[in-house]
């Protein structure tokens, strides 16, 4: 396994890697691993329901809008029990150039997707594909940037 990603050794032995992992840092995991699970799950029912032949947009509203409202109930339960357990403290200028830097190298992936997804409406291609198209390339440009952001917590600018 990768030292990157590999968050127990920093809780086992915060002195001998500087520190504990920064409230910040357990944000934008917490952040990942949530994006990741929720929709992992969206995308495998969706893709159920299209292999069905569900082609009406309108049918997958119930599924993104629950997808959605448990991203965010599971966001906001985790980040509170991590700031309970560890008193959250503000974030730096480094928290804001790891932000920044990660979003910067990111974007693109949102930028094709988006682009893809204006060529597709040129073509005889159901909406429902392009939806999803476009819902999966701002899944993987959030995925890429929060895997971005653990990279340079760990690694450094």
């Amino acid at each position: 396994m990768s030292n990157i990603f590999d968050s127990t050794k920093i809780a086992a032995d915060p002195e001998a890697h500087g520190a504990e992992a920064s409230f910040e840092e357990k944000s934008v995991w917490l952040t990942l691993l949530g994006l990741l699970g929720t929709f992992a799950v969206y995308f495998f029912l969706a893709g159920r329901m299209m292999a069905a032949g569900v082609t009406a947009v309108g049918e997958y509203v119930p599924l993104f809008a629950g997808a959605v409202a448990a991203l965010i109930v599971l966001l906001v339960a985790a980040h509170v029990a991590v700031a309970i357990a560890n008193r959250p403290e503000g974030r730096d200028e480094r928290d804001q150039l790891i932000g920044w830097r990660a979003e910067n190298r990111s974007s693109w992936v949102l930028a094709a997707g988006v682009v893809m997804g204006i060529f597709a409406l040129a073509l005889p291609i159901e909406r429902v594909w392009i939806a999803n198209g476009l819902l999966l390339a701002l899944c993987l440009a959030e995925v890429l940037k929060s895997t971005l952001q653990i990279y340079y917590y760990r690694r450094g600018l």
